[in-house]
């Protein structure tokens, strides 16, 4: 997984006004905690930490005003609901070498058998428990053939090197629905007369 630097300043100033004079400068407030030590309020570089946040569970090797270096994960993440711009993130310390449950995006690949089925997302990421330092961006699962009434379970993906499941084995991750409720019959010949006078 990608490692991404990142220079961070610790803060004095807290509330709404002092947020927005952050913001204004182009960076972000946050706050870097765990490990049982007290909550480290940071101010960080904002379109950097825009452009880390883009990889899902990115590690983000924080070095703070010069002088310490930490390793943390985003763990929440709050935007503007209009214009979409970071206001404020929450960082996770961790360690090299240390176990963190984390959610992982599924990616899906190949083509469900024909018949126009729909492949639902049960789950839209799989939580994993997995070395900080080598979470896996995402998971890809093969759809190829899947007909009506398949399901893919937790179980059933298979997962990198020192990667377990943080969820149960038989959790439903991807299940395929079938295109036409039960009064399929009536429906087709509906869509032919249409077809027919069109």
């Amino acid at each position: 997984m990608s490692e991404v630097k990142l220079a961070a300043e610790t803060r004095t100033e807290f509330g709404k006004g002092a947020a927005r004079r952050i913001r204004r400068d182009s960076k972000v407030p946050g706050v870097l905690y765990g490990h049982g030590s007290e909550p480290l309020h940071l101010t960080l570089p904002g379109h950097e930490l825009l452009l880390a946040l883009r990889t899902p569970n990115v590690l983000i090797s924080l070095d703070i005003d010069g002088k310490t270096n930490e390793l943390a994960i985003p763990k929440s993440v709050q935007r503007d609901p209009i214009k979409g711009f970071l206001e404020h993130v929450d960082l996770l310390l961790v360690k090299r070498g240390e176990k963190v449950t984390v959610e992982v995006p599924v990616h899906t690949e190949g083509e469900l058998a024909p018949g126009g089925n729909l492949l639902e997302h049960v789950l839209a990421a799989l939580p994993v428990e997995a070395e900080a330092t080598h979470i896996p961006e995402q998971v890809t699962v093969s759809v190829e053939g899947l007909e009506a009434g398949a399901s893919i379970h937790a179980k059933d993906i298979a997962l990198p090197s020192g990667v377990t499941l943080a969820v149960e084995e038989d959790a439903v991750v991807l299940q395929v629905l079938a295109a036409q409720a039960e009064e399929a019959p009536a429906g087709e010949e509906t869509e032919g007369e249409e077809a027919a006078e069109a």
